[in-house]
């Protein structure tokens, strides 16, 4: 089965994951959060089937931006829901897929190549992007 995004939908996808990615950057305030953005980055690029090739488009349009953690929060939580909505109408499949991608990106974006647990901050904001795949 062949899925098809609007633009719209491709744009929600994109910003939900990378987003994921920016969140954990942003509140990695003990670590790189360059190093953080670009394992995470890579792990989405790195995904296959229909949300590879979303994810793997470079069209922008993405707000990520804020003055704050919580700021960016307001865009990428809800975002999260929503992409996980819309997959799931669409083919739990590719939302099982699309799960399995951000979370994927979220371990990449936090492992350390001396075993180190992620801080509190980093910590409590996977349970919040986890919480919010899950909220769908």
């Amino acid at each position: 089965m062949t899925i098809t995004f609007t633009d719209h939908d491709k744009l929600t996808l994109r910003t939900a994951a990378y987003g994921a990615v920016t969140l954990l950057a942003a509140a990695d305030t003990a670590g790189s959060p360059h190093q953080v953005a670009t394992k995470g980055s890579i792990a989405l690029y790195s995904a296959t089937g229909p949300i590879g090739h979303v994810l793997a488009d470079k069209s922008g349009g993405m707000d990520l931006s804020g003055k704050s953690v919580a700021a960016i929060a307001d865009h990428v939580l809800p975002a999260l829901t929503a992409a996980m909505s819309l997959l799931k109408e669409r083919d739990s499949a590719e939302a099982d897929n699309y799960r399995h991608t951000v979370l994927v990106a979220v371990e990449a974006a936090t492992h350390t190549d001396g075993g180190r647990q992620p801080s509190p901050a980093v910590a409590d904001m996977i349970r919040k992007i986890t919480e919010a795949l899950d909220a769908a």
